[in-house]
């Protein structure tokens, strides 16, 4: 059954009359809500550790800046934009002591509530607002009069009134204004993380690194590869992004056409499929975000190793040397780019 989609008829600003609402963490997510709701005429504090250097950046903004306990305590709505692995012990530390009878809590990303690494206050509303896309889109599509895609979802709802919260704050993002659609936290979660896992990150990942290396290996110089594997794939992601996999296979060529639609299979085959079940199986366990807790808590030594032999692979220097050569081309530095708390 195709999801229910609301848009801004059915959504209600003035469901925020006379409320404070609180953005915890000033990072990509965080930094887009705390602007588009306050340009929509919403009351907006925000909730940064103390020594946070997002404090400065939120002041510039024209926000009042508390420690994050303190901006939990004052607010009516408050929204969790902290990493999935901060947020149980932000919860514990900050946000339950200073929860108390008819709050509500916002998140923008399931896992940590799905999962149980959160257990909500048994006396408050619990629910989800999700763009689909980063917060610097979010912010500049509202700017622009447009707005994001988003998802919404109810865990708990003890006031009967979880949804109307839901979609005004969706409303007060501008995702209304594209089309919003419900789901609910399981869902979200585990489809987001297999998405990550399977092709969006990992399997585009994996994919790009196995055809560069298969090429070289064969004698093939690794400029070529990188074009080839890496630098047209965006070109084929824009056409499916726009019109969907027939529309982009209707902008190729015909020989292009015919290798898709019978090598393909061959790559992405039964054997894939099955890994992909495996996967999405170890995501509704729970078995992943043990793991990821548990490397998490370990110190995060073998995802530092793994992203180390990553950045060190032949095609991050060729790809380097490339794009040095595509003034073009929008130059971003994004190490250090995380959400800010």
């Amino acid at each position: 059954m195709p999801a229910k989609v609301h848009t801004d008829k059915d959504a209600d600003l003035g469901v925020f009359s006379n409320k404070t609402l609180a953005v915890l963490g000033y990072g990509s997510q965080g930094h887009a809500h705390a602007l588009n709701l306050k340009d929509s005429g919403c009351k907006v504090i925000i909730g940064l550790y103390p020594g946070s250097k997002s404090r400065a950046v939120a002041e510039q903004h024209g926000f009042e800046v508390h420690d994050t306990g303190e901006a939990v305590r004052l607010a009516d709505v408050i929204m969790v934009g902290l990493p999935d692995m901060r947020q149980a012990e932000v919860y514990e530390k900050d946000i339950l002591p200073n929860l108390t009878k008819g709050k509500t809590l916002i998140f923008s990303h399931g896992l940590a509530v799905h999962f149980g690494l959160i257990k909500p206050h048994k006396d408050i509303d619990v629910i989800m607002v999700a763009p689909k896309g980063p917060g610097h889109m979010v912010r500049r599509l509202y700017v622009e009069g447009k707005g994001m895609p988003a998802l919404v979802a109810v865990f708990q709802d003890r006031s009967k009134k979880a949804k109307k919260t839901a979609l005004a704050w969706a409303k007060g993002i501008g995702s209304t204004r594209a089309g919003v659609l419900q789901t609910t936290f399981k869902e979200e979660t585990e489809t987001d993380l297999f998405g990550e896992q399977a092709v969006l990150c990992g399997g585009a990942s994996a994919l790009v690194q196995a055809g560069f290396e298969t090429l070289v290996e064969a004698g093939y110089q690794p400029e070529m590869a990188y074009f080839e594997c890496l630098h047209e794939l965006k070109l084929i992601c824009d056409l499916m992004y726009e019109s969907g996999i027939a529309g982009m296979r209707f902008s190729i060529s015909e020989t292009a056409k015919y290798g898709d639609i019978t090598r393909g299979p061959r790559v992405v085959n039964a054997a894939t499929k099955r890994e992909m079940k495996k996967i999405l199986s170890e995501i509704q366990s729970g078995t992943f975000t043990r793991q990821w807790v548990a490397e998490y808590k370990g110190g995060l030594k073998n995802y530092n190793r793994l992203l180390k032999k990553g950045a060190t692979h032949q095609i991050e220097k060729t790809g380097a040397r490339l794009r040095g050569m595509m003034p073009w081309m929008s130059k971003k530095n994004l190490k250090g780019v995380q959400a800010s708390y």
